[in-house]
């Protein structure tokens, strides 16, 4: 006997406006660690090696929640899911912003990183409430929210922590991710079950995955020190070999796999997923390099700037990332994803490119970091887009998670091999970077987004008439 769900109800610019505060404030939590990595150094009298820890625990413990947290939301429903994953977020948060020593604070980034999973949440909710075309829209101005959230928390992060305390750079955006939730509980509609709750969790799947990504981001921390330490890093290749292998090979028998693999074989998705990754690695180096850059000390080059004065000028970053979701979903839907990829690409590769050719003024940063957030906002969201409203409403979370994992990985690997660069061209007893590191990371970022045209090329234009 099958019972008739009704339909679910339709949903007012209010509950997307909640859903847009709960991605701007989540995005602002996930970002303050980064920023301030050197600060929780000192105050926890932490070692390089932990504080590279730190800073990848919760893009791993994100990546893992994500594909998770969408296939839950697509079997339970996104709203019931969102919001007890957000109060998970939010006793992370609390115990980040409470935490007097690194184990706790690490325990707090591991419950933190659950946040990561809202995004294909808030879309499974914005599918099955709206019209195609709306969703478009609606999807945009929640991903771009959530990248405007992180810019903020970069921008914030340090003066907080310096004129109050870390304490309160977590305590700050916990009471906005707190607030946000319990406005889209009151405000958004419950959305029904999309599918059976008998398939199981894939707990193997999920063990490999974790050790798969644990030891791809030690591989990229240890790298620049692989003369000193090639035996290490030659097992952790292995290791990570091992683990990939064993991850597939488990993946391809699972009922209810954690990444369902069958999916990435779709051409819309994994040209969707290569794209994400290779625009998120190019962005998170220029992220990683400008603001050393500003920070910098050398013979000709660098500014000196403190953690205010970088906040200011990271501003108008901040600014046209949180404009290019919005612009992103309108172009999507006016004219297609494959416009808006291939014009974002341009744009961000040229940025690079200027970048690595012209920075011996601050307005050239300002103005070069601005258009990659804007390109990179644009792309992102044309993708996000694209893939949840192309696929079966009943794989809007599987779909969308497979973007974001692609996001996180991307992010995290471009920012280790900006990190290794500038390591590498450090020479010892010194603390300043050579000029040619910095130009070789623009350069090779500039590059390897470039090669994203070879994919966009091959997109269907994805403008429905």
């Amino acid at each position: 006997m099958t019972t008739t769900l009704a339909p679910p109800a339709p949903i007012r610019k209010a509950a997307v406006g909640a859903l847009g505060l709960l991605a701007l404030s989540t995005g602002a939590l996930e970002s303050v660690v980064s920023p301030t990595i050197p600060l929780l150094e000192r105050e926890l009298d932490m070692s390089q090696s932990e504080g590279a820890l730190l800073s990848i625990v919760l893009l791993i413990t994100g990546a893992l929640i994500t594909p998770l947290a969408g296939k839950f939301g697509d079997r339970y429903g996104g709203k019931r899911v969102l919001i007890r994953l957000m109060a998970v977020v939010a006793v992370g948060g609390t115990v980040s912003a409470l935490a007097p020593n690194l184990p706790v604070l690490l325990l707090g980034q591991v419950l933190q990183g659950a946040m990561v999973g809202a995004l294909p949440l808030s879309f499974i909710v914005v599918r099955k409430h709206l019209l195609p075309g709306e969703s478009k829209v609606a999807i945009g101005v929640v991903s771009g929210l959530f990248v405007g959230g992180g810019m903020v928390g970069m921008l914030s992060a340090g003066p907080v922590a310096e004129e109050l305390s870390r304490h309160w750079m977590f305590a700050l955006p916990t009471i906005a991710v707190i607030g946000a939730t319990l406005l889209v509980n009151r405000l958004m509609p419950d959305d029904p079950p999309g599918g059976p709750d008998d398939a199981g969790i894939d707990w193997p799947g999920l063990l490999l995955l974790s050790g798969t990504l644990v030891t791809l981001m030690l591989v990229l921390a240890l790298a620049p020190e692989a003369a000193s330490q090639p035996l290490v890093l030659g097992t952790l290749v292995v290791l990570l070999a091992v683990f990939v292998t064993a991850w597939v090979s488990v993946e391809r028998r699972a009922a209810s796999p954690v990444i369902d693999l069958r999916m990435l074989v779709r051409p819309a998705i994994w040209k969707a997923c290569v794209l994400t990754f290779v625009i998120c690695l190019g962005t998170s180096m220029a992220v990683y390099l400008v603001p050393q850059l500003l920070d910098e000390r050398g013979d000709g080059y660098g500014f000196s700037a403190g953690a205010t004065e970088i906040g200011f000028f990271l501003l108008p970053g901040a600014v046209t990332a949180t404009l290019a979701g919005p612009l992103g979903g309108i172009g999507d839907r006016r004219f297609g994803s494959r416009a808006v990829v291939s014009t974002g690409v341009v744009m961000m590769a040229v940025s690079l490119v200027f970048l690595a050719s012209v920075h011996t003024e601050v307005w050239h940063l300002v103005i070069g970091k601005a258009l990659i957030a804007l390109a990179n906002g644009l792309c992102v969201t044309a993708m996000m887009t694209s893939t949840a409203t192309d696929v079966d409403a009943k794989d809007t979370g599987i779909a969308t998670s497979l973007i974001l994992v692609s996001r996180v990985l991307g992010y995290a690997v471009g920012g280790q091999l900006g990190g290794a660069l500038l390591t590498a061209a450090t020479p010892s007893g010194s603390e300043v970077a050579a000029e040619s590191a910095y130009v070789t990371g623009f350069v090779i970022a500039g590059v390897v987004t470039s090669l994203a045209l070879f994919v966009t090329r091959t997109m269907p234009k994805g403008v429905k008439e």
